[in-house]
């Protein structure tokens, strides 16, 4: 990669911005809990993990033909009481300041959907990125490359002037798929252009100073 052509620097959320297996994993145990379930197993949380909270649904009660129950209990225990069980990943919010200084653009494509602005605003990143899509902005979330494809369109980004940095198998479809750069973070198993297991380490990569 020849970083003096790299224009973007797109972030996943969970796993990379922040460590949220605890948070992700106490909600949907109180979902699974509601419907009188047994909490996650490894094989569940590892896949949830990736998925949308639709998705999820589908994934966690295949025998409901009407999910509405499960959404209305997910209401009722409103996930933001979760949030501080997320751990923001140590030297993002210097990593972030170093990309803006350089003229970096700074992005989030996850498969969060409502939840995404207020894990900004409780952690004080509500300004700290130029565009975020959540699988609520797209038609096909990840592992379609819709939401890396829709921030290149909204800014005239070329592939080859995006990295991605993800922790999940559907990451590296995306952007395998929408033939950007990839960097997996904390992910030695998956297939990407570098591995990377810290900010300060995508930062030595891109040449940015903090």
């Amino acid at each position: 990669m020849d970083v003096t052509q790299l224009k973007a620097v797109v972030f996943d959320c969970d796993g990379v911005m922040f460590d949220t297996a605890l948070c992700n994993r106490k909600f949907y145990d109180a979902i699974l809990d509601a419907f009188g379930k047994a909490p996650l197993n490894d094989e569940q949380f590892i896949n949830v993990h990736m998925m949308t909270v639709k998705a999820a649904i589908k994934y966690l009660f295949p025998e409901m033909d009407d999910y509405r129950p499960v959404y209305l209990k997910i209401k009722e225990i409103e996930y933001a009481s979760f949030i501080p069980y997320m751990r923001m990943e140590e030297g993002l919010p210097e990593l972030l300041m170093g990309l803006k200084a350089a003229g970096v653009f700074r992005g989030v494509a996850t498969n969060r959907t409502n939840t995404m602005d207020r894990v900004l605003h409780e952690n004080h990143l509500t300004n700290a990125f130029e565009m975020v899509v959540t699988a609520a902005d797209v038609e096909h979330p990840k592992p379609s490359p819709e939401q890396l494809e829709k921030i290149m369109a909204a800014h005239g980004f070329e592939p080859k002037e995006m990295l991605f940095v993800g922790d999940s198998l559907y990451d590296q479809e995306a952007a395998n798929s929408a033939g950007t750069w990839f960097a997996a973070f904390k992910s030695p198993g998956l297939d990407a252009h570098f591995h990377v297991d810290t900010m300060a380490e995508i930062g030595v990569l891109l040449n940015i100073d903090k």
